[in-house]
């Protein structure tokens, strides 16, 4: 039996400012084509489906055209759990309804996880769909107090579907959550504030295949058995090495399986480029994706007017801009709190930004002259 696992399409998504949803709306057409190339006899998204638990409308006609046309155009069946990301109530609505067309949205999480049973010429397989809840969720729903973190709570979930599982058949479990010894990246939610949310990949010992949702680098998880898919697209610039894909998973007669890794280019790539700002914008003229979205690290250390203007001469989506040669510490650099921190200081810190050269002694001591005074015609206002 073939899967496609993919994970993470975080519909919706914002970043500096932009809207990502054309370009997710570009990407999920690949994997249709994908998906009615390879026919897999299921398609598994492992969680944050949307970006945010109330999506906007356009993210919700999206996703609706995707599953309609891997569904009902394409009758591949797709099981859906939701994550943290996602409002289950909002995701789950319809289900009863849904699954009857090969469609299985799991939104909130329930105390007896009931299995989608398909077969091939081997007989069964049965795909569990384990939506992402907060312990105390768990807890309250099978209630035992002793469910206080992730693990303890994932765990038992998992020992009443190892209770109910018929003996001989193959088993999949889809689930989001956070393994321990997993690639983070800076996008992606915490699952906990305060306390672990990390699991262990041993909870999962018995089962053929793990579909994972919330890690954004496609990897395995401590097991060639335990998989996350990734997320559909870089969703910011912590994951510029990464590459996307999604999974295509073999289970053989015995439930052995094979995991391949199928690309999903982006229409319009994530990266950064590092240089002086005018090398940039001249290297650009020979750019064959200059529509891609760039962080430009910039080698500068004189001053620059509308630094970002003029780069987006070059490269329309230009998304933001560091000047490393320009950081450090100092008593008025911008992570200090500025109520705490001297008038002149911060006018020091914002010469040395724009100029790229410190105040001299002279002209620090003309700004405190200028300070002081100030600060004495307003003592006598």
């Amino acid at each position: 039996m073939r899967f496609l696992h993919t994970a993470d399409w975080h519909l919706g998504r914002v970043y500096h400012g932009l809207s990502l949803l054309e370009d997710q709306a570009r990407v999920l057409q690949d994997f249709i084509r994908l998906a009615d190339d390879v026919r897999p006899d299921a398609i598994l998204i492992a969680g944050d489906v949307y970006d945010r638990s109330v999506p906007p409308a356009d993210a919700v006609r999206l996703l609706d055209v995707t599953l309609t046309r891997l569904v009902v155009e394409l009758r591949i069946p797709v099981v859906v759990i939701a994550g943290n990301h996602d409002g289950p109530d909002r995701l789950g609505f319809g289900s009863g309804m849904l699954e009857c067309a090969g469609l299985t949205l799991c939104g909130p999480v329930s105390a007896a996880p009931r299995p989608v049973v398909l077969r091939d010429a081997h007989g069964e397989v049965a795909i569990y769909p384990l939506p992402y809840a907060e312990p105390a969720m768990v807890r309250s729903l099978l209630g035992d107090d002793a469910l206080d973190d992730h693990q303890a709570a994932l765990a038992a979930q998992l020992q009443r579907i190892r209770s109910a599982h018929v003996p001989g058949r193959r088993s999949v479990v889809v689930a989001h959550a956070f393994v321990v010894g997993g690639a983070e990246s800076d996008s992606e939610r915490p699952l906990s504030v305060g306390g672990s949310a990390a699991v262990a990949a041993g909870i999962f010992d018995g089962f053929d295949y793990v579909a994972l949702g919330h890690l954004h680098r496609p990897q395995q998880a401590g097991s060639p058995r335990i998989h996350y898919a990734g997320s559909l697209l870089k969703y910011s610039f912590a994951e510029v090495d990464h590459s996307k894909s999604v999974n295509l998973v073999e289970l053989d007669a015995t439930g052995g399986c094979t995991v391949e890794r199928l690309a999903l280019p982006p229409w319009r790539d994530l990266r950064v480029i590092e240089g002086a700002l005018d090398e940039i914008i001249a290297a650009a003229a020979t750019d064959a994706a200059r529509e891609d979205y760039i962080l430009a690290r910039l080698s500068d250390r004189g001053a620059l007017l509308d630094a970002m203007g003029k780069l987006r001469t070059a490269y329309p989506n230009a998304l933001a801009i560091e000047r490393p040669a320009l950081e450090g510490e100092g008593s008025g650099r911008a992570g200090a709190d500025h109520r705490r921190v001297r008038i002149q200081d911060l006018f020091a810190s914002f010469y040395a930004e724009v100029s790229g050269c410190p105040m001299e002694e002279a002209a620090m001591q003309t700004v405190q002259a200028l300070v002081d005074r100030l600060e004495q015609e307003a003592r006598q206002a």
